[in-house]
């Protein structure tokens, strides 16, 4: 494996294709699927019942995440200026996931 191989594996995460991709995996037909919310609310009360912190966790961040993603691709993403209402929506809601994850994770104890 030479350096060649890596930049060409690394070029496959530019910001385009990693758009394009989610784009075709339909995430935002998937958040919108009343089976796959019903399915992650009973697995994260599962979880929360049975005090797994980390699979709740994971399942808050991932149908959150989702949820933000499938959002801000609806929303107008272009960057004409910094007044840009779905950027910082998208920017406020990855902060909080990212708090409430770093909470669950980190700082609560049981």
């Amino acid at each position: 494996m030479d350096v060649s191989t890596a930049i060409d594996f690394f070029k496959n995460f530019e910001t385009a294709k990693v758009v394009a991709a989610l784009q075709e995996m339909k995430v935002g037909d998937l958040i919108h699927n009343p089976l796959f919310l019903g399915a992650m609310g009973a697995l994260a009360l599962l979880a929360l019942l049975m005090r797994w912190r980390i699979m709740l966790t994971t399942i808050l961040a991932v149908v959150g995440f989702a949820g933000l993603l499938s959002y801000t691709l609806q929303q107008d993403t272009s960057l004409t200026g910094l007044n840009n209402q779905t950027l910082l929506v998208f920017v406020g809601g990855g902060a909080v996931l990212i708090m409430i994850v770093i909470y669950l994770l980190f700082i609560k104890s049981d």
